[in-house]
């Protein structure tokens, strides 16, 4: 299935994504007098803005990612459009609606790049600048996008191997919620280069939370040697935690990302420490930069990433998180 969004409108799911994004494109408004200068007076620049992303159904992350990008439009007089699929050929397909609406700017993702790669320098050839965020920032410049705007995930990925050195793990399961995501294999994979221990890979459907809780509590059962559990978005997080505690695991459990359940996690200990890439941030940055490019020709990061992480978080974060997650910016 394919969700669509635009600012001021509730999502809603359909089957056929261009016809329903024509018709938004239609009857979503827009500023009549765009969004601020650099001296505070209005810029008068109408600019339309859409973003496709990897999500899949229920991944509260990307309601904090669209949470930024709402903000910034909102300051910025933009029209905010947003679409996504976890289906590498259905963001394709996303891409090439906005193309067809004339978008002024595209926001993209690369979790799965060869899908999209074509579909992303068609729109650079019709003078749509592309920005990416979150995953497959190594293939941004080489698709021709102004910057990536997110963390370096082999860097996050170490930083996570190394925490678990000094709590003193042996074997660390990896849950991959999402198969051919480069981003999550890169997740693991730096795990790998930053622990000392054994690291083994488990890959689970993100989006079927009982299957992907079976999954992970038959692993912890079979093999009582695994002492922690990483995961690589905060849903898959409390899906772990009740895995664990129906094996009877003593591992401990630490994850990428941050909610608002997650940092309940924190605070009663049933999550060690996350990882946050603030994607509020991500959202934000992109929407706003977009913008500045269109009214001011800037461009951030001087060929390289912009990054919003790794920060790892414990329950010591917690007080000032939890304001920050319950208003759905962190």
């Amino acid at each position: 299935m394919i969700s669509v969004r635009t600012t001021g409108v509730r999502r809603l799911t359909v089957r056929s994504a261009a016809a329903l994004l024509t018709t938004v494109a239609l009857v979503a408004g827009c500023s009549a007098t765009g969004g601020q200068d650099a001296q505070g007076k209005g810029s008068g620049v109408r600019m339309t803005i859409g973003m496709v992303s990897h999500a899949g159904d229920g991944d509260t992350f990307w309601d904090i990612v669209q949470n930024g990008a709402e903000r910034a439009a909102a300051k910025d007089g933009v029209r905010f459009l947003y679409a996504h699929d976890k289906e590498g050929s259905q963001q394709a397909e996303l891409i090439q609606s906005y193309i067809d609406q004339k978008v002024d700017g595209l926001i993209v993702t690369l979790a799965k790049p060869e899908a999209v790669k074509a579909a992303v320098r068609k729109a650079e050839a019709q003078g749509i600048p592309v920005i990416t965020i979150n995953s497959g920032g190594e293939f941004s410049k080489a698709y021709g996008a102004l910057t990536h705007i997110g963390q370096d995930e082999s860097v996050a990925g170490r930083a996570v191997g190394e925490e678990l050195n000094n709590r003193h793990v042996k074997k660390t399961l990896c849950i991959i919620h999402e198969q051919g995501n480069v981003s999550l294999e890169d997740r693991c994979a730096g795990v790998r280069k930053g622990f000392h221990g054994t690291v083994e890979n488990l890959n689970v459907d993100g989006t079927n939370a009982p299957a992907a809780q079976s999954s992970i509590q038959a692993k912890l059962q079979s093999d009582t040697s695994i002492d922690s559990i990483v995961t690589l978005g905060a849903p898959m997080a409390a899906i772990s935690v009740k895995a664990k505690q129906e094996a009877d695991s003593s591992s401990q459990i630490a994850t990428f990302d941050l909610n608002a359940a997650v940092v309940k996690l924190l605070k009663a200990k049933d999550v060690t420490f996350a990882v946050d890439q603030q994607p509020y941030l991500q959202g934000y940055e992109a929407v706003d930069l977009l913008w500045l490019h269109k009214t001011n020709a800037d461009v951030l990061g001087g060929g390289k990433p912009v990054l919003t992480g790794p920060a790892l978080v414990t329950e010591k974060d917690v007080p000032k998180l939890t304001e920050y997650t319950g208003r759905g910016t962190r």
